[in-house]
Formats: structure tokens, sequence, C-alpha cells
């Protein structure tokens, strides 16, 4: 159950990271907050979203590694977590940004970091 849970957080951590790092892209667009808004601003916002992520990663990571009884080595938890990367960014992209489209390279991209989870877990 170690490993479904240590998933679980990493994609909660993932969710607010891509909201921390990207969010406020939309705010903007919302007009939650204007381009004339002081990044000093902007990044204490991305803080705040930041620091969330961080009560799920930081707990994810620690359960998943095999030197607390964890299923996993770092390298794997490393490749997992940006395989959550990639999924959940592609996810928020579509559905807060309209105007992004997936292409082909995409995918291919996608193919390589399922490879790159295959390869990981190789013994």
């Amino acid at each position: 159950m170690s490993a479904f849970y240590t998933v679980l957080l990493l994609v909660v951590a993932n969710i607010f990271m891509t909201f921390a790092w990207y969010g406020h892209l939309k705010m903007q667009e919302l007009n939650w907050i204007s381009h004339s808004t002081p990044l000093v601003i902007v990044i204490l916002i991305s803080w705040g979203i930041a620091l969330l992520e961080y009560f799920f990663q930081v707990p994810a990571n620690r359960m998943g590694f095999h030197g607390n009884g964890g299923p996993f080595s770092l390298m794997q938890l490393k490749v997992i977590q940006e395989a959550i990367t990639l999924t959940v960014f592609t996810i928020f992209t579509v559905i807060f940004f309209k105007g992004e489209q997936l292409h082909w390279n995409h995918f291919a991209a996608f193919v390589c970091l399922i490879l790159a989870v295959y390869f990981v877990f190789m013994k």
C-alpha cells in the first residue's frame, strides 16, 4: 500500500506545483492579477501554493524511499515524479489553456518517459 500512497501523494503534490508554476498565467488571463502586478507579488502567490506542494511531496518521498522502508529507490522516485509531472502538466494545459495543442512530438516525449519508468524499474 505504501507504493499506492506514495504515487497518490506525488500526484497531489504535482497538482499544487503545476498551479504554483503556471497558475499565475491563468490568473492573469482571468484578470485575477494583471500584467502590471509586481513580480514579487506573483512570486509570493506561487510560493504560497508551492508550500502546499511540499506538504505532499516530502511525505511521499519519505514514505516511498526504500531507506525508510518504502518500495522505491531514489532514482525510481524521481522518474515516477517526472512522469507524474508531465501527465499533470498535460492535463492542466489541455483543461486551462485551450489554445495550447498537443502534437505528435509531445506524444513521442510521453512514450520516452514511459520507457524511462520501465527502464528505471528493470533489474
